[in-house]
C-alpha cells in the first residue's frame, strides 16, 4: 500500500511510520524540512516538501494527515489560536481537494483531530455521538473534521481520530511532566477531579492501522482507553511509579493566570470512552493507567 503521511515527525506520526515500514508499506511523507524527515524516519520513505506540485492523488493508496502546530506550547494569543487553526485546516483542505479531483483516489482519508471537539464536558460520559460544549478546542475541531469530511465519497472513506493524551516514552505531555514529578514538584491541576483521557502509543498505533486495513470503518473515533482516570489518580500513580511524592496541588487560580485561555487543556475535562473503537472489534493492549505508565517509562533514564 502507498501511503501519504503529514506530520510523520512529530510524536505519533514517528512511531506509525516505522510501523508501516515495517508492515513493508510504501511511505510518502509531506515535510517541509526533508532532511529532517530523513534523520528522523530513515532513508526508506519518500519525501514532499509541499503539495503544490501534485495534480491528484491517483498514485496514492491512503492519507493518515497528523499536521498541526502543537496545541499546548503557547499561550493562546490571538495571533497563536490563527496559527493552530490555519496549520490543522490549510493542509487538510488541500489533501481533501487533492482527493476530490483525483480519478483514482485513495481508498481511505485518516485525519486528525482531537477529544478537545467536545470541549469541557465536566463528568459527563463522552461517547462520539456526545453533543459538544462550543469553545475554541471545539471550534478548531469542528473545522478541522468538517474539511477533512468533504473528501468522503464513494471511492474514500474518511476516519476522524479523536485523540487523547498519547503516552509515549519520548515526546508528548509526559515528557513535560516527567522533570516536575522527578524534582518532587508534582501533584493534581486545580481540584484534580478533571477526567484525563488517555492512550499509550502502542495501542494508538495499532488502532489507527485498524482503520487502515478495516474498509467498512469510518467517522469520528475516541482515541482513548477504555479505563478513564482524573487528573488526580494520574498523578497519584505516576508519582508512585518514579517514587515521588504527589501532593504539591497546582490552584485552578495560578493555572489560569499562567496559562490563560489555554488552562482548559489541564482544567477542562473529557471522561471520553471509545465506544465506537471497541464496537468495530478493535482490542486494547493496554487499558491499566499504572501498567501502560510502566511499559512507556521502562527505558527512560
Amino acid at each position: 500500500m502507498h501511503i501519504l503521511i503529514t506530520g510523520a515527525t512529530g510524536l505519533i506520526g514517528r512511531a506509525l511510520t516505522q510501523r508501516l515500514l515495517s508492515l513493508s508499506h510504501q511511505i510518502t511523507v509531506l515535510s517541509r524540512d526533508p532532511r529532517k524527515a530523513f534523520d528522523v524516519l530513515g532513508k526508506q520513505i519518500t519525501c514532499w516538501s509541499t503539495l503544490n506540485d501534485q495534480q491528484d492523488l491517483n498514485n496514492i493508496d491512503a492519507v493518515i494527515n497528523l499536521a498541526g502546530e502543537p496545541i499546548a506550547d503557547k499561550r493562546w494569543t490571538v495571533q497563536q489560536k490563527e496559527r493552530l487553526c490555519q496549520s490543522r485546516w490549510q493542509i487538510t483542505q488541500q489533501l481533501a481537494e487533492l482527493i476530490n479531483v483525483s480519478s483514482n483516489p485513495p481508498d481511505v482519508f485518516i485525519s486528525g483531530s482531537a477529544v478537545g471537539f467536545y470541549g469541557d464536558k465536566e463528568q459527563v460520559l463522552v461517547t462520539e455521538e456526545e453533543p459538544p460544549h462550543d469553545e475554541f478546542t471545539h471550534q478548531l475541531c469542528a473545522r478541522w473534521e468538517q474539511l477533512a469530511s468533504t473528501a468522503e465519497s464513494s471511492q474514500t472513506r474518511v476516519c476522524l481520530l479523536r485523540t487523547g493524551v498519547v503516552l509515549a516514552a519520548k515526546g508528548g505531555a509526559l515528557a513535560k511532566m516527567l522533570p516536575l514529578f522527578r524534582l518532587c514538584l508534582g501533584g493534581p491541576m486545580g481540584n484534580g477531579r478533571q477526567y484525563f483521557p488517555w492512550i499509550h502509543i502502542d495501542d494508538m498505533v495499532n488502532a489507527i492501522h485498524y482503520l487502515l486495513t478495516n474498509d467498512t470503518l469510518c467517522g469520528p473515533y475516541n482515541m482513548v482507553s477504555p479505563s478513564s482516570v482524573c487528573n488526580g489518580q494520574f498523578s497519584a500513580i505516576l508519582a508512585k511509579i518514579l517514587h515521588r511524592p504527589a501532593f504539591l496541588r497546582a490552584p485552578a487560580s495560578i493555572i489560569r493566570l499562567l496559562m490563560g485561555e489555554s488552562a482548559v487543556l489541564v482544567l477542562g475535562s473529557q471522561h471520553a470512552v471509545p465506544k465506537r473503537l471497541e464496537e468495530a472489534g478493535f482490542n486494547f493492549h493496554h487499558c491499566d493507567l499504572e501498567g501502560a505508565l510502566r511499559d512507556v517509562l521502562r527505558n527512560v533514564p
